[in-house]
């Protein structure tokens, strides 16, 4: 079976690039649409994201909780947020290995944004077939790529549900 390492899904947002990147770049609030993350802790405070810039995302899956470390890859206003996730443990993130890359681009769309969220299994050195009996079991059956499609659907509309009913 070939391994997927990427999926992308978009959804269309009745607010700015701006507004929406302004949102989306600030780790602390990814919690509010995600239906893994609880939100960030960002050690530099609630700050403008910035390439460099290091937090730890708070997950649960069902009763599983687990923290990871992630750095910010791109930060360009309006335009793109990225981070790479490069640590998972319990409470810290303490076993270090490439994990996964986020990305988020906005595009303007007639007034409202394309928004496009994208996931890229940074695990390229794992045999496909441990790979995908590790996310099977991770994810209840899944693999990576099928069930980051189902998680990427409920937070692009999560996002929109806030995003289109904010004051302009």
């Amino acid at each position: 079976m070939t391994r997927t390492f990427t999926v992308s899904r978009s959804i269309l947002v009745e607010a700015s690039p701006q507004s929406v990147y302004e949102q989306v770049s600030r780790p602390g609030l990814m919690g509010r649409w995600s239906p893994e993350n609880l939100g960030a802790t960002v050690p530099e405070g609630e700050v403008p994201a910035r390439v460099g810039l290091v937090f730890d995302g708070h997950n649960k899956r069902g009763p599983f909780r687990w923290t990871t470390r992630c750095t910010v890859t791109k930060a360009e206003p309006g335009r793109r947020f990225a981070f790479r996730v490069h640590a998972i443990g319990l409470k810290r993130p303490r076993l270090r290995a490439p994990i996964a890359t986020w990305e988020y681009r906005f595009q303007d769309s007639d007034g409202a944004t394309k928004v496009t969220e994208t996931w890229t299994d940074d695990r390229r050195s794992w045999p496909t077939f441990v790979a995908n009996a590790f996310d099977r079991l991770a994810t209840g059956g899944h693999t990576f790529a099928v069930f980051q499609v189902g998680n990427i659907d409920r937070t692009l509309k999560n996002l929109k549900r806030e995003l289109d009913s904010a004051p302009r």
